[in-house]
């Protein structure tokens, strides 16, 4: 029964990427090589549209009463034309994010919240009024968080599904269906682009893609968790996203004390410091896999813990997390002509063979 909503939407994104990959060359919108990205041509970045319509069609043919989740479907569409319109024109970062709190406006209203949570003493804390700018502050920032991550081919795609199948499952064992339902048509829809992300990418999911998915899984996460444990609701989509929250968090670092804007771009985020340590593209991607699904396991191991335990839990990922971090751009910096020799044997190697 599960295996369906799957397979159909995984279908369907599968034939309407490359659909999508011909409006995105025919209006423009792509993306030109500089020196801080890693493709190295032109490229259409679209693709998060396909896994929109995808979902949509999904919803509306596995989800009898439809009108149940109206303001995930209305404040999914904003967000994607939000997408849309970045992807085409580049709108400015403050636009972006007025839309992104439009759209977590949507649910919120209609009473989709984080309305309290559990300290670790059993304490339940309610939020009362706070609960709506919480819930904001909360889809608008995992939102971010996935688009932040969109960076090398497939990427982001795959941890998303990473995220969805983790929330998905948990909220199978909390017996929430509808949120079951909706995580098996975003798993279907995004493996099915997957094909045509992977390394190497044939198109890009842009913003539209990668800001469809932060914000689903950000309501997901929410709708399928809050009513039975609202600390999971919070805990696990954090712990999931551990490695691009916290390499974003030392981004932000970097900055401050290199005294840079926020916004200045740099290549020392993770997956950059993998590559430039001698990782492939591929590995680099299918290593940040790895650490997802660790973290996956780990939020399940959390659900299942006592709360102090899952405290320490929570404290010794983050720290393996931030030694990644650390660990991957001191190499990458302080050892660069070593790594350049060893890629130029590696490649003389490959050259004789």
């Amino acid at each position: 029964m599960y295996i369906i909503p799957v397979l159909f939407c995984f279908i369907l994104s599968l034939l309407l990427t490359p659909l999508v990959k011909k409006l995105a060359f025919k209006i423009g919108a792509t993306d030109k090589p500089n020196k801080r990205k890693v493709h190295q041509k032109i490229m259409p970045r679209l693709g998060g549209l396909a896994i929109y319509i995808s979902f949509m069609i999904g919803c509306i043919v596995f989800i009898p009463e439809y009108w149940q989740i109206w303001p995930t479907i209305i404040g999914a569409t904003i967000i994607t034309l939000v997408g849309l319109l970045d992807d085409k024109f580049c709108i400015s970062a403050k636009v972006k994010l007025y839309g992104q709190i439009i759209a977590a406006l949507i649910p919120v209203i209609s009473g989709i919240q984080i309305n309290f949570i559990t300290i670790p003493n059993g304490e339940v804390i309610e939020f009362g009024w706070v609960a709506i700018p919480v819930t904001i502050l909360w889809i608008v920032a995992i939102t971010n968080a996935i688009n932040l991550i969109d960076g090398l081919d497939g990427l982001a795609a795959g941890v998303s599904t990473i995220a969805t199948i983790t929330i998905a499952a948990l909220a199978l064992s909390l017996g929430q269906p509808l949120t079951v339902l909706l995580g098996l048509i975003l798993i279907g829809s995004t493996l099915g682009f997957l094909v045509f992300n992977f390394y190497p990418a044939k198109i890009f999911m842009g913003d539209t893609g990668s800001l469809f998915l932060g914000y689903m899984i950000s309501v997901l996460s929410i709708i399928g968790l809050t009513k039975s444990a609202a600390i999971f609701a919070l805990i696990i989509p954090i712990i999931i996203l551990a490695v691009p929250i916290i390499d974003t968090t030392f981004a932000i670092v970097r900055r401050i004390v290199q005294r840079k804007p926020l916004s200045a771009p740099d290549k020392y985020h993770l997956h950059h410091c993998l590559i430039r340590i001698g990782f492939t593209h591929r590995q680099a991607v299918i290593a940040i896999y790895l650490l997802s699904g660790f973290f996956s396991l780990a939020a399940i191991l959390f659900t299942r813990a006592t709360i102090w335990g899952a405290s320490i839990l929570i404290i010794v990922l983050l720290l393996f997390v931030e030694l990644i971090v650390e660990v991957t751009g001191l190499i990458s910096v302080n050892y660069r002509p070593l790594l350049t020799f060893i890629r130029g044997r590696r490649r003389e190697t490959q050259k004789l063979q």
